[in-house]
């Protein structure tokens, strides 16, 4: 694999889990202001969140699908295989952000 490809990677686990624990945090705020629990709505909004965290984190899904058409109707099988990573890679930035919510709240996130 490239270095590039690497410092992608990476990129990608850390925007799913910025999108997990941003909005899980700011969203929480929003139910401060409004009289709810707090802890309760970072639980729902981090569980919310889990498929946008991934779409955001690969860059919007209509890329996602042209890499899978080109992978398979092409034969390439390495750019498959690269979107099958980064979509890998951005789930295991989700449950990062959604293990420390579930820490920081001390709830279990279904």
């Amino acid at each position: 694999m490239e270095e590039r490809f690497i410092a992608q990677l990476i990129h990608c686990f850390f925007i799913a889990f910025g999108v997990i624990v941003g909005g899980a945090i700011i969203g929480s705020i929003g139910a401060f202001a409004t009289g709810d629990a707090p802890f309760t709505q970072m639980n729902r909004i981090a569980d919310r969140l889990r498929i946008w965290a991934i779409v955001a984190a690969i860059g919007g899904t209509f890329d996602a699908i042209a890499n899978f058409e080109k992978g398979i109707l092409d034969g390439s099988t390495y750019d498959l295989f690269k979107q099958i990573m980064l979509i890998l890679t951005a789930m295991g930035g989700v449950k990062a952000g959604i293990i420390i919510i579930s820490w920081l709240i001390q709830e279990d996130i279904g």
